[in-house]
């Protein structure tokens, strides 16, 4: 990977560990788990060695940021939806879009769920990040039940739509050919409408 350039450069405390998360998601990106080493994002971000420790406390406290950085996406397209008016095609929208939910970042999320299933830390920031998502997803299952007049488990829904799509999305990412976004949107959907009619036996 090339360094960036120019080396030297006036930067805020922010921007530059924003420089460093940036840099780390693209060694994710290109080589895995394997591509997150000091050396590398040094050279990805035209950074010193030094300003990891400075910035960030260690490297394993870089990927805990890189993973709230990247899951913040996820949220943002949820935070986009008022549970008083949402609708089945906005959460669809909500579950299975953002600028992460990419192909090309289908290295990033497996070198960061492999990091969650191994790393204490890295499962603090899971628990904390991944409660927030289920809880906006369960807010708009509950007021869209409750606009039909039916009851639902609305976190136990979330936990099965947030299931779902992680599966979904990981089926387009290694085989498109076999399962489309607009495919994997349209089981979405269909998951969503039958919860909310009671056909889900949660």
């Amino acid at each position: 990977m090339a360094a960036r350039q120019p080396k030297f450069e006036r930067l805020t405390a922010d921007q530059r560990r924003e420089r460093l998360v940036e840099a780390s998601i693209a060694c994710l990106a290109t080589e895995g788990i394997q591509g997150f080493t000091v050396d590398a994002i040094c050279r990805e971000s035209g950074s010193s060695r030094g300003l990891i420790v400075h910035h960030f406390g260690s490297k394993d406290a870089l990927l805990a940021a890189v993973y709230a950085e990247v899951f913040q996406a996820l949220l943002a397209g949820l935070d986009q939806i008022d549970p008083a008016t949402a609708t089945p095609e906005a959460l669809t929208a909500g579950l299975l879009s953002g600028a992460f939910l990419d192909r090309k970042y289908l290295n990033v999320w497996l070198a960061l769920w492999g990091e969650v299933a191994v790393n204490a830390g890295m499962q603090a920031e899971h628990r904390k990040l991944n409660a927030r998502f289920r809880d906006r997803v369960a807010q708009s299952l509950d007021a869209m039940a409750a606009k039909r007049g039916t009851r639902i488990d609305g976190q136990a829904t979330a936990v099965l739509l947030i299931s779902l799509t992680d599966g979904l999305w990981l089926q387009t990412c290694i085989d498109p050919s076999l399962l489309t976004l607009d495919h994997a949107q349209t089981l979405c959907l269909a998951v969503i409408n039958a919860s909310l009619s009671g056909g889900l036996p949660l």
